[in-house]
């Protein structure tokens, strides 16, 4: 970290985390001559592509969307080879980035915060990392991403196991064998989808431990013809513009057409036409596929059938076959040969709704019917989705009050940007904005700018803090559990609502009006000069 100089003054921001909105927060804020430093708990950029090394790691959005529209160099200058990343393609598009604008030099890596407390008499955020080391910053923007803290399975006995075992989440950094080995893999979200296919084929046994499956689509993953990027790069300024107006915030194919307004023959081709083309073209294809049940069932019986027409074992097809849900309320997935992995004889599927896991052994896996020995056992059980970033340390605002304590019956804020008694507190990818249900580089960016905006404003009138007043926050909130009212998605077990996660609040907390609405809401806050925050200059408090 090239600012030890900063360490014992003043700094104007403090930066946490080195993924898509901490780079971006880095390079726009150096750019605005402010004194900055970040923190990353890695030992190098990337985000969670730094921690997801696990086999068959890969982006579920188109890599020419999956990147940066700030920068036009950068834009012509990086060339993706396939339209869906890999993790260490990914990763090196992380590093690229990272050379060509210079940001390390402002990072600490291998760093992790442990404390943000607000002292209110000095206006300023003291910030405590994990090597004892304090700074002190006007401004703390935390780029923790709806994605950073990876859970073990709420099972006994973990401790206990004396084989190899592995997490998705910090997968180690030196090869993996699987050759001749049996190997259980606990989770079967787009995680575990992922890494089943790929150790099926190398693994001696693999006993795969569902509890609830997942509807998964074909990848149909692809190189790029060097012919079609260079079309990309002469048109990248058209193609930002529809991601950015897009309901995903993406390229993703999406439509007005609702699913009974065609007849039924005509639903059929389309749907054929998307599980054809593959990704997530099925999404796209209704517009009301997370409004309307029905519409929602006949899609999710497609799928099913799907799987009926893979899996040759028809026990194995229908334990296969997601129940109980609405397609697309759970992450949606893709695959690559994910189903034809439980055609091979040794490959084993372990329902674990009628033969539950009692508990981890020495040896292996226990269910209520037998055990299963295991030399190596993976957990891809996911993340403290949303929240888990801000709630893993001590995030203290105005008057002491925690994040924790303020979050406790689950979260709350005004835009997903900024909470009451948190001031000059920024979030990008918030709880409470579209977050997962878009395109996290298109957030990012409009969240860092947002926040840019505010700083600057603040510079020029002379303010020393910002934070959204009471009423805007519950207004917000209403505006979010309305919205979810009429989403499928509350319909799921989810990391979307917290039940993944034990004593966690539950909820739909996510701002499901779609990213263009949601980038209108925060340029009204800007437009209206201001007047949902309360603003501060020494002990007074200023009129927006």
């Amino acid at each position: 970290m090239n600012n030890a100089d900063a360490k014992g003054s003043r700094l104007d921001v403090v930066i946490v985390g080195a993924g898509f909105g901490g780079l971006y927060a880095v390079y726009k804020f150096r750019e605005l001559g402010l004194k900055i430093a970040a923190f990353e708990a890695g030992a190098d950029v990337g985000g969670v592509w730094y921690w997801n090394r696990y086999p068959g790691a890969r982006v579920d959005l188109p890599s020419i969307d999956y990147s940066y529209s700030f920068s036009s160099e950068i834009e012509q200058e990086w060339t993706w080879s396939e339209e869906f990343a890999s993790q260490p393609e990914l990763l090196a598009y992380f590093n690229f980035v990272a050379d060509r604008l210079d940001l390390r030099k402002h990072y600490q890596f291998n760093t992790r915060i442990v404390s943000a407390v607000w002292d209110e008499a000095r206006k300023l955020w003291k910030v405590t990392t994990d090597r004892g080391e304090t700074v002190e910053a006007t401004y703390c923007v935390m780029a923790t991403g709806p994605l950073s803290v990876p859970r073990d399975p709420d099972i006994p006995g973990i401790e206990r196991y004396t084989g190899e075992l592995l997490r998705a989440g910090r997968w180690p950094h030196h090869p993996v064998s699987f050759k001749d080995k049996r190997v259980g893999v606990i989770g079967t979200g787009s995680t575990g989808i992922q890494i089943v296919q790929e150790v099926g084929r190398q693994a001696g046994e693999l006993f795969v431990f569902q509890r609830t499956p997942s509807f998964t689509m074909p990848m149909r993953n692809q190189k790029l013809d060097p012919d079609y990027v260079a079309e990309v790069k002469r048109n990248y300024t058209g193609i930002r513009e529809a991601a950015r107006n897009s309901p995903n915030g993406g390229v993703r194919p999406w439509t007005t057409r609702a699913f009974f307004s065609v007849t039924p023959s005509r639903r059929r081709e389309l749907l054929e036409d998307a599980w054809k083309s593959g990704g997530l073209a099925m999404l796209g294809t209704f517009t009301d596929l997370l409004s309307n049940e029905e519409a929602n069932e006949h899609v999710a019986e497609f799928v099913r059938d799907k799987i009926n027409g893979v899996v040759a074992d028809p026990v194995t097809a229908d334990r296969l076959k997601p129940r109980g849900y609405p397609i697309f309320a759970r992450r949606p997935c893709l695959d690559t040969g994910y189903y034809e992995t439980f055609n091979q004889p040794k490959v084993h599927l372990i329902d674990c709704v009628t033969d539950p896991i009692v508990e981890i052994t020495a040896q292996g896996v226990r269910t209520q019917s037998c055990e299963t020995a295991l030399d190596m056992l993976i957990f891809a059980t996911g993340y403290d989705g949303l929240t888990g970033a801000l709630t893993a340390f001590d995030v203290a605002g105005r008057n002491g009050r925690t994040v924790n304590e303020k979050w406790k019956a689950g979260a709350r804020s005004y835009l997903g940007l900024m909470m009451e008694g948190f001031p000059n507190l920024f979030m990008t990818t918030g709880p409470n904005g579209p977050a997962a249900l878009a395109n996290i580089v298109r957030i990012s960016e409009n969240d860092v700018d947002w926040i840019a905006r505010a700083i600057t404003h603040m510079a020029d009138h002379g303010l020393d803090s910002i934070e959204p007043t009471r009423k805007a926050e519950d207004d917000w909130m209403e505006l979010v559990f309305q919205l979810a009212q009429r989403s499928l998605l509350s319909k799921a077990k989810t990391w979307y609502v917290g039940t993944n996660v034990k004593d966690k609040a539950q909820g739909l907390t996510l701002f499901t009006g779609g990213f263009p609405k949601y980038r209108e809401y925060c340029a009204a806050a800007i437009q209206a000069g201001y007047r949902d925050f309360v603003f501060e200059r020494g002990r007074t408090t200023v009129a927006a």
